[in-house]
Order: structure tokens, then C-alpha cells, then sequence
């Protein structure tokens, strides 16, 4: 189980620690002129006292609740203990309410507005006088928007994660949110269960406040976050309705104000070594293969190029540790009261650099030190792992020349190594028109292609590359094909699904030229990915492509479009990228 004994107040009383003139926020409440009269005046008119917040850290809580987002809907009370933290450590709490990315509700994807979430969270902490912030994530992109902007303003912060929900129920049959979701659905199109059972389920696989309970983008997020050292040890796998939930929100509130006087910054615990943590944990949970393009783009946020080979490279000497659906068979539930994710860490340690520092004050080496293990059929040991390697691969070749991704464990094995003929889609609205007409050219050995689905072109990369299996084939039984696209696909799916196809071909990438009846060759254990025509045809091909029409005229849209980068630089916007990155001269990690 976790622990959150409190550290002491001064965890490093080596480290120097501010005045209370050094705080930022003292150039609006410290200083005597016409401006800070206003600020304080204002403050008053709220309902504070001087006394509330003079010399005293201001810490922003950066809360992404929402009526929309049902993952956050605890974080209207969950905001409150984290001011009772703040308040009890001698600090100021003021909380800002930002954009919520809803991933169940928010169209095309909320991958569309990750960087702008992360921009507001970096305005928000430019603009207003904060010393440090808590951020209040969890659903997919929040997490990684918000440690973005953070890092880019590099105050002190730390990060309260949303826990994940309780484990769905149906008719004894437990239920994990987005696997049984495409499970069942799958079932009813083949005419296995009733418009009932649908219903059944339905009402059952989401019953308390929290993200996904499998192993989907937010709980992977939200643990490689942990692991990097930006929450509280052992926060990530809290259930979100376990009242240890309240707890460590309330201690991340005084923990923060801490960390202000101590300027603990991000920069000095975002390192090249966490970044490889974090890749190290994604893999051995079996992590969505969206982390690879959040912690790419958070890397390079922090002036690191994080590159997909650096990434294959730790798939190949990391084992999937944790028994966790879609992957496995458990929920987050059960991880958590396995050990959680500091019992999994501790499996690692040798594997993972425990000399990096946390928001905690410590190292991550002290952190999970005399963590257990409860349930070693849900955290696997080194000697039983899952899988032994390859939670991940990233595959290349004349079909993806810049990269493209593939979760082995999820996929049928049988289908690791294929060549079959491609059926081509050119968009989601074709694929959706045309996927169950029964006079549809596929079978089983077919390879699925979807083209315009990636960060332009869909755009916003969603989540489509779970590509519905046709429905005659799955009253055949096949369960399972080939599937290739530039689109993303949930960490809560399964399937040999190949993503993030890069360059994508609404650019012009090669998958633009892929035509019904081409030959694709799969081949994970070489990492290869091929469309097998000559490099004549190719070329003809490419000759003969002319570029779309763009998606947006005007607004965000128009923005997003000029300046999104491709999957394998994780599809944050140039400008917002540090200069020597952008410029090529940014150290790599390995």
C-alpha cells in the first residue's frame, strides 16, 4: 500500500531557501505603489486579509474540473483539500480554472487541444502572480498538457493525479472501461449478446469519479509522471474514491508551498534520466502508446530530444511487469492494492536511475524504498514477467520512413510477422460508410489501411486506429487483423494496430499512396514495415498526389495546422518548443 507519511517541513536543509522578498508574487502584493494598491485592494474586495497572504507564498492550482469531464468530477472537492494543504503550510491557494479536455465528450479528439491547454497553463502562471503551482490532471491530455506549460514557465509545481475509477460491474462480469467497451461492441455486431446485455453494460462499466481503470492513457500518464518525480510517491495509483485520494491532495498542498521556499523547479527534476524512467515504466506497465508522443513532446518542452529509437531501444531490455487490461487481466484497483506503482518501481530497480530527485525532496531510490509487492500475479516479478520485452516497438521502413508504433502484447501473435493485401480507407467517413457492406473485397489475411487520420489530417490525431473489424468477418470469428493508419488509437484498445505512421499522409507521407490490393509486410520482431511495389511505382505515385485542402480557414484550427509537427516530435507546436530544439542542436536522451 502507499505510504504518504509527511516528509519534514524542510526535507533539505542544505538547499537555501528564500525571503519573502524573493517570492514573484511579492511584485504585486509586497511592494508600495499605485499597482499594488490595486492588487491588494482588490484582494481585500474577495474577502482576504492582508494577513492571509502577505510574505507568503501564492500558489495557483491549476484545476481542469468541468460539468463535461466526468473523470474530474471529484476535483470540485478534491480542489479544496489541496487549499487545506496549502493553507495549514503557510501559503496562499488561488485557484484557476482551465480548459478540461474531456476525452469521452470533446470532437474530433482532445489531441486537438492538448498544446492549447498547455499554452494556457503556461499564460496562467506567466500572467498572475504565482510562486508555484499544483496542477489537477488525470483525463488523457491533461496530464501531459499541463506538465508542459509548467515546464515551460519552470516554476515550482507538483501534480495531483485523478486516481483512477472502481472496477465496472455487470452481471458479475467485471468490466474495464474502453477494452470491454470494443469487446462487447464487437460481440453485439456479430449478434453474440442482445441489445439488453449492451444496455447492461452500459449502465455498469463506469460507477465512481475517476479516469480509466485499465491501463489506458491516463493511467499510463499519470504513473510515467510519478516516475519522473513530479507527484508525491505512490499518488498515481490511488483509486479516485479512496479517501487516501483526499489525503495526498491535501498533502501535495503543503508540499507545494515547500517547494517554493525551497525553488524546487521542474528543471532541476525533469531530467534526461527521468525522461528514461518514465519510457521505462510506460513499457513495463504495457503503457497506451500515446505516452510515446506526450513524453516525446514533453522532452523536447524541456530541451531534450526524446527520439523513437531512444525509446525502442528501452523496449528491448524492459519487461511488462503489470497484469493490467488491455494487456493483461487486471484493473488499476487491483494494481493499487498490489503495491501500486512503487511496488512495481521496486521490480525495476535496477533498470530505473534512482538517483533522479522528486517533488518529494527526495530521490526516487528513497522513495520506494521497502516498497512491497501484495499480489505478484498482478505486479509480476523479474523472473515471471507478462511479456519479456517489446511493450512497445517502433517499426520503420518505405512505409513509415520517420516511425511508426506497435503494442505487441495487445496483439494477436500469430500476426506479429504478415504480409497480406491492403484494403484501403481514405478517411474515417469512408471507412464508416463502407466497413460492413457485405460485398466488401476483405478477408482475414487482409491488412486494414486508414489514410487521413493523423495530426493534420483528421485532424488532431484521434484516437481511430482501432479499426473496426468487418462485420462479416466477425460472425466468422476473427477477432483480430492487421490495421495500419496515422491516427492514434486509446491505450484502452488492443489489437495489430499500427500508429502514428509518420510522415502522415495528408502531407504526403507514402501511406498516401498505398492502393487496394498492394502487398504490406509486418514484421515486429525485425521492426519493419513495408508496402512491396518497386520504387518506380513509388515514385509514380508521389508524382501523381496533389496536396488537400486545408481543414480550417480561421481560429485555433488555422494556428494548429501551421505549426503542428508529426508524431515522432509529439505534435506540439514549433514555437512553443525551445529554440535549440527547434534548431537541432538539443542533446539527445540515451
Amino acid at each position: 500500500m502507499a505510504d504518504y507519511t509527511m516528509q519534514p517541513e524542510s526535507p533539505s536543509p542544505a538547499r537555501p531557501r528564500k525571503t519573502p522578498e524573493q517570492l514573484r508574487s511579492h511584485r504585486w502584493y509586497g511592494v508600495n505603489d499605485l499597482r499594488s494598491f490595486g492588487h491588494r485592494s482588490r484582494t481585500a474586495q474577495m474577502g482576504y486579509h492582508r494577513a492571509d497572504y502577505a510574505g507568503k507564498p501564492v500558489i495557483a492550482i491549476i484545476n481542469t474540473w468541468s460539468d463535461i469531464n466526468p473523470c474530474h468530477s471529484h476535483f470540485r472537492q478534491r480542489v479544496e483539500e489541496v487549499k487545506r494543504g496549502i493553507w495549514q503550510a503557510g501559503g496562499f491557494p488561488v485557484e484557476m480554472p482551465a480548459m478540461s479536455l474531456s476525452e469521452p465528450f470533446q470532437k474530433p479528439t482532445t489531441m486537438l487541444y492538448r498544446n492549447l491547454l498547455a499554452m494556457e497553463t503556461e499564460e496562467l502562471l506567466r500572467s498572475y502572480p504565482a510562486d508555484g503551482c499544483v496542477l489537477m490532471g488525470g483525463c488523457d491530455k491533461t496530464t501531459p498538457a499541463l506538465l508542459m506549460g509548467a515546464m515551460s514557465m519552470d516554476l515550482p509545481t507538483i501534480f495531483v493525479p485523478a486516481g483512477p475509477m472502481l472496477r465496472g460491474n455487470w452481471n458479475g462480469v467485471t468490466l474495464g472501461s474502453g477494452s470491454d467497451t470494443w469487446k462487447y461492441w464487437a460481440e453485439l455486431r456479430a449478434g453474440n449478446i442482445t441489445e439488453h446485455d449492451w444496455q447492461g453494460i452500459e449502465d455498469g462499466i463506469a460507477r465512481s469519479p475517476g479516469h480509466c481503470m485499465t491501463m489506458g492513457t491516463a493511467s499510463t500518464m499519470t504513473a510515467v509522471v510519478e516516475a519522473m518525480g513530479m507527484c508525491l510517491s505512490g499518488a498515481s495509483s490511488i483509486p479516485a474514491p479512496d479517501s487516501r485520494h483526499a489525503q495526498m491532495a491535501s498533502l501535495s498542498g503543503r508540499r507545494i508551498v515547500e517547494m517554493v521556499w525551497e525553488d524546487w523547479k521542474p528543471s532541476e527534476i525533469m531530467t534526461p534520466a527521468a525522461f528514461d524512467n518514465g519510457v521505462r515504466t510506460a513499457l513495463a506497465l504495457s503503457g497506451s502508446t500515446n505516452a510515446i508522443v506526450h513524453l516525446i513532446a514533453m522532452a523536447r518542452r524541456a530541451g531534450y530530444a526524446l527520439t523513437l529509437d531512444r525509446y525502442d531501444e528501452l523496449a528491448r531490455g524492459t519487461p511488462v511487469l503489470a497484469n493490467v487490461r488491455p494487456s493483461g487481466k487486471y484493473l488499476m484497483e487491483d494494481f493499487y492494492y498490489a503495491g501500486g506503482l512503487r511496488g512495481m518501481l521496486a521490480q525495476l530497480r535496477d533498470l530505473i536511475d534512482t538517483t533522479t530527485l522528486t517533488v518529494d525532496g527526495r530521490t526516487l531510490g528513497e522513495c520506494i524504498e521497502g516498497a512491497r509487492v501484495f499480489n505478484d500475479d498482478v505486479i509480476r516479478s523479474r523472473d515471471n514477467p507478462l511479456v519479456a520485452h517489446d511493450g512497445l516497438a517502433v517499426l520503420r521502413g518505405n512505409l513509415a520512413p520517420d516511425g511508426a508504433v506497435i503494442k505487441p502484447p495487445a496483439a494477436e501473435p500469430h500476426l506479429l510477422r504478415h504480409t497480406g493485401r491492403a484494403v484501403v480507407f481514405r478517411d474515417y467517413n469512408d471507412m464508416a460508410a463502407r466497413i460492413d457492406d457485405p460485398d466488401l473485397d476483405i478477408d482475414a489475411d487482409s491488412v486494414i489501411v486508414l489514410q487521413n487520420a493523423g495530426p493534420q489530417g483528421a485532424p488532431g490525431m484521434p484516437e481511430w486506429g482501432q479499426l473496426p473489424i468487418p462485420q462479416k468477418l466477425l460472425r466468422q470469428g476473427v477477432r483480430d487483423m492487421v490495421r495500419i493508419s496515422d491516427a492514434r488509437m486509446s491505450g484502452t484498445s488492443y489489437g495489430a494496430c499500427v500508429l502514428h505512421v509518420a510522415p502522415e499522409s495528408y502531407v504526403g507521407g507514402p501511406l498516401a499512396f498505398v492502393r487496394d490490393g498492394d502487398l504490406i509486410e509486418l514484421d515486429v520482431p525485425a521492426r519493419k514495415l513495408n508496402l512491396l511495389i518497386d520504387d518506380e511505382e513509388f515514385a509514380r505515385r508521389r508524382a501523381a498526389w496533389s496536396a488537400p485542402v486545408p481543414k480550417f480557414e480561421r481560429g485555433y484550427g488555422k494556428l494548429y495546422l501551421r505549426h503542428i509537427s508529426q508524431a515522432d516530435k509529439g505534435c506540439d507546436f514549433d514555437f512553443l518548443e525551445p529554440v535549440e530544439v527547434r534548431a537541432g542542436g538539443d542533446p539527445e536522451i540515451h
